[in-house]
Formats: C-alpha cells, sequence, structure tokens
C-alpha cells in the first residue's frame, strides 16, 4: 500500500494504474471504524484499485463546531487499510487541497438550494457546499470510476449523486448499507466522544426509527405520525435533545406529507454534547431479486421460472443489450467507432415489454419489434464488445432502475446485485464450468435449427467471453459481496429454481 501526501504524487501512481484498471475512491476524514472498513471492502471486491482519501476538511465545519477536537489518527488508520487491501491512501493538508483557512479565495461548489433547505442544512449553514466543494476536488484528483460513500449521511449523498448529475462527472455513486453496532447503534468517528452511559443512551435513536419502521409496514403512511413515533421513543431519554425528525424524499429531499414510494426518515440529536444522525429509508416496494453470472450459465431460463414462481416481472436485461446490439450491426457503424455507437444509442427509444401469457419479453428499438431477430450468433459475439461502451452502460442501467423502481421484479445479467440494483433483496451468482455451459448454448442454437456450431469453438468463445466480461473497464463481471453463489453443473432448471425460491422465502 502506498501513502500520498501530494497531487501530484497520487496522479502520477495512478496515472500507471490507469490502462484497463478500475479505480474506486472511498472519501473519509479518518478515524476510520467499522462503517468505513464496509464501503472499504465493498469498494476492493468491485474494482482493481481502491484509494482511501483521509482528509478532516475545514471547508465542512462552522467555527462553533468540533473541527480542532475532531479525531485524527493517519498511523492507526493506515493500518487497517493495508490490512484490508487498499492501493493507496491520499492524506492532503488544507494547503494541499488549497483550503485558504479564511475560505475567500477558493472557488466554491454550491449545492441547489431546495437540498439544503431540510434536515442538516438549516442547522449547518455552509456545512454541504464545504461538503460539495472537496469531493468535487477529490472526484477531479483521483478520476475513479466509481466512488462510494455511506447512507448514514443520507443528505451528503443525496448532493453528491445530484453534483456529479449536474456537473457531468464521469463517476458512479455508490451508496452503501449503514453499519451498526449490537446494540442497534450507526458506527461514528463521533461515537468516541460519547461516555458509556451516553452510549446506552444513543440506541434510542435508532430504536425510535425502528419503531417508526415497524408503523409504516404496519400500513401507517403519513409522515406526521411516523415522525410522532420516533419521538415518542426519545423523549423518555433526558440526555437526548432532539434537533430535528424530519421525512423527505430520498433523491429530491423535499419534504413528504405522506409516503407514496419512499420517505428518507432521518433524525440529529445531540447525545449530551455530541451531535449524531441516522436515519431509515421507508420504501412501497415489492421485493428485488437479483441473478448475475458468466454467459450461458442458464440465467434467462432460471429467471423467467423464478419470476413465474413467486409471481414476478422477469426483467431481462441481456435483450435489452442484445438489442442495443442489433442497432449497432444494423447502422452500419463499425463496433470499434465508440463515439458513432454513443451518438445512436443515446438518442435510441427503447421500450422493454415484459412477458405475458407465456409470451417472451419483447424488445422495440426506435419502434420496432426486435424480439426474434436479437437471438442470433451474430448479435450472441456483438453484446459483450458492445456492452462495456459506457454509454451504452448508462443508458440501460438508467432505463433498468427506472423499470425496478417500484421492485417486484426479478433481474439476470452480469453486474445486476453490484451495480443495476445494490439494494436487490436477494442476489445469486449462478454458475457453471465453461464445458457445461458450451453444451447448453450449443444444444439452445441446434434447437433453432443451426446444427453447423463446434462443441470446441463455441467453448473458446465462452472462455473469450469471460475474459472479456471479467476485465471490463466498466461494471466487470463480479459476484456481489453479499451474493449467494449457485453451481449449476449437477443440477436440474428445476432444482436451481427451487434453491432460489427457497433463499427467497427464508429472505421474506
Amino acid at each position: 500500500m502506498r501513502l500520498f501526501k501530494t497531487v501530484a504524487g497520487l496522479r502520477t501512481y495512478l496515472a500507471s494504474k490507469k490502462d484497463k484498471q478500475t479505480i474506486g475512491l472511498v472519501p473519509t476524514m479518518g478515524a476510520l471504524h467499522q462503517g468505513h472498513l464496509s464501503l472499504i471492502h465493498r469498494a476492493i471486491a468491485e474494482v482493481d484499485v481502491v484509494v482511501v482519501s483521509i482528509f478532516v476538511n475545514p471547508l465542512q465545519f462552522a467555527p462553533h463546531e468540533d473541527l480542532g477536537q475532531y479525531p485524527r489518527q493517519l498511523e492507526t488508520d493506515a493500518k487497517l487499510c493495508e490490512q484490508s487491501g487498499v492501493t493507496a491512501i491520499f492524506a492532503p493538508t488544507p494547503d494541499e487541497m488549497g483550503v485558504d483557512p479564511t475560505f475567500d479565495q477558493l472557488t466554491q461548489v454550491i449545492p441547489p438550494s431546495s437540498m439544503i433547505s431540510s434536515l442538516c442544512g438549516p442547522f449547518r449553514p455552509g456545512h454541504f457546499q464545504g461538503v460539495a466543494t472537496i469531493i468535487t476536488k477529490l472526484l477531479n484528483i483521483v478520476s475513479p470510476d466509481v466512488a462510494y460513500f455511506g447512507e448514514k449521511d443520507a443528505q451528503q449523498l443525496a448532493i453528491i449523486r445530484q453534483l456529479v448529475q449536474d456537473l457531468n462527472l464521469p463517476v458512479i455513486i455508490k451508496g452503501c448499507p449503514i453499519i451498526r453496532e449490537p446494540s442497534g447503534l450507526a458506527y461514528s468517528s463521533r461515537n468516541q466522544y460519547l461516555s458509556d452511559k451516553e452510549k446506552k443512551e444513543a440506541i434510542a435513536l435508532y430504536q425510535g426509527l425502528e419503531s417508526a419502521k415497524q408503523a409504516f409496514m404496519a400500513g401507517e403512511r403519513h409522515t406526521k405520525i411516523l415522525i410522532a413515533c420516533v419521538k415518542d421513543t426519545i423523549t423518555s431519554h433526558s440526555d437526548i435533545t432532539i434537533q430535528y425528525i424530519e421525512c423527505v424524499h430520498p433523491q429530491t429531499l423535499q419534504p413528504l406529507d405522506t409516503i407514496e414510494e419512499a420517505g428518507l426518515l432521518a433524525i440529529a440529536a445531540y447525545v449530551g454534547s455530541t451531535r449524531l444522525i441516522d436515519n431509515v429509508v421507508l420504501r412501497l416496494r415489492k421485493p428485488i431479486i437479483a441473478i448475475d453470472g458468466p454467459a450461458g450459465a442458464g440465467k434467462s431460463t432460471v429467471t423467467r421460472r423464478v419470476a413465474k414462481a413467486l409471481n414476478l416481472t422477469y426483467l431481462d436485461t441481456g435483450a435489452m443489450y442484445r438489442g442495443i446490439a442489433w442497432l449497432v450491426l444494423n447502422s452500419g457503424i463499425s463496433i470499434e467507432d465508440e463515439s458513432a455507437i454513443a451518438e445512436l444509442v443515446s438518442q435510441a427509444d427503447l421500450e422493454f415489454i415484459p412477458s405475458s401469457d407465456d409470451q417472451p419479453p419483447q424488445v422495440i428499438i426506435n419502434g420496432e419489434n426486435v424480439t426474434n431477430a436479437i437471438r442470433t450468433p451474430q448479435i450472441t459475439a456483438l453484446v459483450s464488445p458492445i456492452s462495456a461502451y459506457a454509454a451504452v452502460r448508462q443508458k440501460l442501467v438508467n432505463y433498468q432502475q427506472k423499470l425496478g423502481k417500484l421492485g417486484g421484479i426479478v433481474a439476470e445479467g452480469r453486474d445486476i446485485g453490484t451495480n443495476v440494483f445494490p439494494d436487490a433483496e436477494v442476489k445469486i451468482f449462478l454458475t457453471a464450468s465453461v464445458q457445461e455451459r458450451a453444451r447448453r448454448r450449443l444444444l439452445d442454437f441446434q434447437d433453432q435449427g443451426q446444427d453447423n456450431l463446434d462443441l470446441q469453438q463455441l467453448e473458446r468463445e465462452i472462455e473469450q467471453r469471460d475474459y472479456q466480461d471479467s476485465h471490463r473497464t466498466l461494471a466487470p463481471l463480479r459476484k456481489a459481496s453479499d451474493a449467494i453463489e449457485l453451481n449449476t453443473d449437477d443440477l436440474t432448471v428445476e432444482k436451481v429454481v427451487n434453491k432460489i425460491v427457497h433463499f427467497c422465502q427464508i429472505n421474506e
């Protein structure tokens, strides 16, 4: 592991790593705990190079806040990072980050006023401006493919996602679940300020949110009542002073009267003199089941049957990529002309119609139904290189996430659980040996009347595709850290389906 304190040193180092290696950034202020480590472990599982920044940002502290007191323990943090497998730490000084103590000479990034008018915004003026400025600088310095943030700082996460979208920054922002102590208290660097008594009192924040969650699950949708559930749980604790309890839209951060799709129920409170935040996202959606794995592992067949068994919608993402491959093929554009493909795909009209009455899903591109045309060896050979292009992936991931907004779907692909639906309730990684996948592919082609195919050639093609898919710069084929791996070599389709249905049922 390398430790850099200058922009020049880090950039030079990363320049040697960038070629065909994905870079992930985990921004922190140090004093690392299990919450930070969960972000680091997620990054290590998904990208090739992991950079952890450690910078106590003066811009996000008001004069009366704990900038001077905030824990700084670089040596301990560095050991934790090295033990976890981090590639490099970036630990700059304020001077190196161009932060003037007076803040008068620094260009700053100002989030939309609507996103800082609720939750922490009114109580911490200038805070999110400081966060947005330094995060923008870090993203420019590191140029990561992916950046990882904890969902405990939900307002920060929403603002950063908006910032990246508005400034057209080429990075994927991933939110990672809140990590809690066994008591339910969310991990925070500020927890070390708490006395033993205060730490026991602080558990009430989580208990209040859980009380509201139970009411929501029982059918309560009015936010005033849900907020009252939290308040009623906490008011009996004399050491806790509530700063706010609010329910807002998770993306726009606008206040909600009732929850129609999802609501972010958030709290900030002082436990003694220590300010803590916590939240829970209350969603009105059916479960999402993500089934990933290499090409030819039987994902499509299994996913269709799982969806039918659970009465959910089958989202054939592979068919969508095939549709785009068909579009490129029929446009006459060279497969190597990425810019022309980006232009073509960005303007394409894609429509996916889920299966019904035993009819397969329909894929319509620019008004033309291409459902049958996309099931050919020629299209199959184009899918992997086409799907590796960022514009193609962005187009389809956005569309798939829109389709999955209310849940109730079973989706299959290569990075559904890691990238498209990282919050899926059940994640399966379906795999099989190259030989078994080639045998299945041969049978599929023979069923379509194509008898002039060679088994060994299919094996070579599958090996090549596995390599391409697992070495893509953007969202390579990888098993999600929380996915269940299922090898299907010696299993019938029925047995595989039954196993997945069982996993889903025990997860309810």
